[in-house]
């Protein structure tokens, strides 16, 4: 995941892979988060909040982390 810097007329732009973002689109979506995949494989999601930002960084660390990473998180969660 790549982050550019943030242009607060279009939203913060995001690079994913093709095959993740319409999953992340359709995720964001469900979280009333506007969003748009780009022809150029950019995707921009309009990101006015905190909790918007962390919706966003879950959503994209979820597809985006080996079964093992979410395995880990996880666990660390069940010890706290």
């Amino acid at each position: 995941m790549n982050l550019s810097s943030p242009n607060p007329e279009t939203g913060q732009l995001v690079s994913i892979s093709r095959s993740d973002r319409w999953q992340v689109y359709a995720r964001l979506q469900e979280l009333d988060i506007p969003c748009i995949c780009l022809g150029d494989g950019r995707f921009q999601a309009k990101i006015d909040t905190p909790l918007a930002a962390l919706q966003l960084w879950s959503v994209i660390y979820q597809f985006t982390s080996s079964r093992r990473q979410l395995v880990e998180q996880l666990e660390r969660c069940w010890q706290y």
